[in-house]
């Protein structure tokens, strides 16, 4: 399947650089690395997803903390560190 995108100036030099100096054999060769990677970013960012609402559906589970009692108990903790 063919794709046709414009890139804008920058992105297409980018590309041909690239392909110029060897590091890769085509432009098109670029192209799918390029969409390899934003396939992991993606990926990386489900997994990012999925543990935070679990952390929330946890905390929930356990009750939050409000700011006011983490602060309050980290001061009674460190209190007599400072001194």
């Amino acid at each position: 399947m063919a794709i046709s995108a414009e890139l804008g100036e920058a992105l297409e030099q980018a590309v041909s650089d690239l392909v110029a100096t060897g590091r890769y054999n085509s432009k098109s060769e670029v192209l799918r690395e390029g969409v390899r990677l934003v396939q992991e970013r993606e990926a990386r960012f489900q997994e990012l997803d999925a543990s935070l609402k679990l952390a929330a559906a946890e905390a929930d589970a356990v009750g939050w903390l409000s700011e006011e009692d983490v602060f309050s108990e980290l001061e009674a903790r460190y209190a007599d560190k400072r001194d």
